[in-house]
């Protein structure tokens, strides 16, 4: 017979929001079991030696202790949560039901809240309550067993911010690239039981997506590789400088079918860090001061061509000066040097015959 995996799926328990009036009854019957012990107490001291204690009053009496003995056990399935908050219950390690949204609840008193990432840190918003041991220092990613944790789980909106990557882009180039992760629990049956600790699991994949898709783009536009970055089989000119909110999304979308499993939601994806790695990042600005300065230098000499064909085209039209074709070789010549040169032009003045 196959034994198949039973799928485990997130069952709300409504109808718990009775918390204030169990409370109140518990101390209503407190204050009524210690009134009756005293007044029993008194009537037997009174009573004994003429009349003696009934058999229903020896029994309240036991019912009255007991009741203060271990009635405090119901205060252990008093619950409070407040706006964008769960809890996960167990009994006896059985799955009964998620609480979610604020209020004042009881649950079944031997009910245990059920949170295997409640001590985890890594560094981003959103956590529930902070959870420090006595004299440890402040980490990006910490774990605290000994630690008092809260078993709450926060459905709000969190921002995962990882350490930067070191990745090499589709040409090799190492890159420092870092994303922000906005993410929030959907399911959360499916986030402590699908996976043992959902934090570090998105922390991980959203590693693991990262480098999966930079790895795909160029830094920057190169004229010399023709790059298919969308898959469709056709060249284009994406990259990660100039492409990055199409990056981000493919980021995203990769980052969510990886925790679909584990019963999160990404709600965005956003690069905050992009930089070519410290050993080459040197050798890159080089390169991209050439190509600045060839474009500027392209730009000049077209506007200097246009300019000297003007100049040519009104001196022939007014008919300034009749010049032949090595008299205008080195009229171009001398306004192209002029035009296009890094310094101040020192002209030399002819004040004698032209030819």
């Amino acid at each position: 017979m196959k034994n198949e995996e039973k799928e485990i799926k997130e069952k709300i328990l409504k109808g718990r929001k009775i918390g204030l009036y169990v409370l109140l009854g518990y101390l209503l019957g407190l204050g009524l079991a210690v009134i009756y012990i005293i007044s029993y107490v008194g009537y037997v001291n009174e009573t004994i030696p003429y009349y003696g204690v009934g058999f229903t009053e020896k029994l309240v009496f036991i019912l009255a202790i007991l009741y203060i003995g271990l009635a405090w056990i119901i205060l252990c399935g008093l619950k409070i949560l407040r706006p964008q908050e769960a809890y996960v219950f167990t009994v006896f390690g059985k799955y009964i039901g998620t609480v979610k949204g604020e209020g004042f609840y009881f649950i079944h008193p031997f009910a245990r809240a059920f949170n295997p990432a409640a001590s985890t840190r890594l560094g981003q918003s959103g956590d529930v309550k902070e959870v420090k041991k006595l004299g440890q220092a402040d980490k990006g990613q910490e774990r605290s067993p000994g630690a008092l944790e809260d078993k709450r789980i926060s459905l709000k909106v969190m921002t995962l911010n990882n350490s930067k990557q070191k990745i090499n882009d589709y040409l090799g180039n190492p890159v420092e690239i870092g994303i922000a992760v906005m993410w929030k629990v959907k399911d959360t049956a499916k986030a402590v039981f699908n996976v043992d600790n959902f934090k570090e699991y998105l922390s991980l994949q959203a590693d693991t997506a990262l480098r999966n898709i930079v790895r795909q783009y160029p830094y920057d536009v190169n004229p010399n590789y023709k790059i298919d970055t969308t898959g469709d089989g056709e060249p284009d000119d994406g990259s990660l400088r100039g492409s990055s909110e199409v990056v981000a999304r493919r980021i995203k979308e990769d980052i969510q079918s990886r925790v679909e499993f584990a019963g999160l939601e990404i709600v965005d994806a956003r690069i905050t860090h992009l930089s070519y790695a410290p050993e080459i990042a040197q050798s890159m600005l080089v390169r991209q001061q050439a190509s600045a300065l060839i474009d500027a230098r392209a730009m000049i000499v077209d506007g200097a061509v246009g300019m000297v064909e003007m100049a040519l085209d009104q001196l022939e039209d007014k008919g300034v000066v009749d010049l032949d074709e090595e008299r205008k070789a080195a009229m171009v010549s001398n306004l192209m040097v002029v035009l296009c040169g890094n310094s101040e032009v020192s002209p030399v003045i002819n004040s004698g015959s032209l030819y």
